[in-house]
This record gives C-alpha cells, sequence and structure tokens, in this order.
C-alpha cells in the first residue's frame, strides 16, 4: 500500500516539474527561432544592397562575411543577433555607397 503514496508522490513531482518547465523551453525556443529569422531575413537585405552597389565596400564585404559565417555556425540566440547586426551594418554601409 505504500507503494502507491510513493507513485503518487513522484507523479506530482514530475507533474509541478513539467507545468514550470515546459512554458520556458516554448519561450526560449520561440525566441531563439524569432533571432535567427530577423538574421536571416538582414542577410537577405544585405545580399540585395551588395548586388546594387557597382563598387567594392571592404568593410561591407567583411561584416557580411561574418554575418554569414555565424549563420552557418548556428548557436544560440546571442550568435543570431550579432550576425543581424552585422548585416544590418554592412547594409548600412552599402546603401552610403550607392
Amino acid at each position: 500500500m505504500i507503494w502507491v503514496w510513493v507513485v503518487g508522490i513522484v507523479l506530482l513531482v514530475v507533474a509541478g516539474f513539467a507545468a514550470a518547465y515546459l512554458p520556458r523551453a516554448r519561450a526560449r525556443a520561440l525566441r531563439q527561432r524569432t533571432a535567427w529569422s530577423a538574421a536571416r531575413a538582414a542577410i537577405a537585405s544585405a545580399a540585395i544592397s551588395r548586388d546594387a552597389v557597382p563598387d567594392d565596400v571592404p568593410e561591407a564585404g567583411d561584416l557580411f562575411a561574418r554575418a554569414e559565417l555565424l549563420v552557418a555556425n548556428g548557436g544560440g540566440v546571442a550568435a543570431a543577433e550579432e550576425a543581424a547586426d552585422c548585416a544590418e551594418r554592412a547594409d548600412r554601409l552599402w546603401r552610403e555607397a550607392r
């Protein structure tokens, strides 16, 4: 009869852990997907600006290469935000060069 109580307590602990952990895990995954989506969009925008500029802008090219490398390596939210920042700065430099 004691095993019923033990099983009940274990189930309650597992349910409590799941109730606390799952929403946080979903929020973290959503934040990561959103950050990577923004990084890819920034890189696509920078690529369009790069193709529209007839001259070479070395600093922008370096920033763009760094952004693409960060995307290729993957990582967490910090890597995605850095990739987006590099791509946006490269985009800005290419737009100014036009």
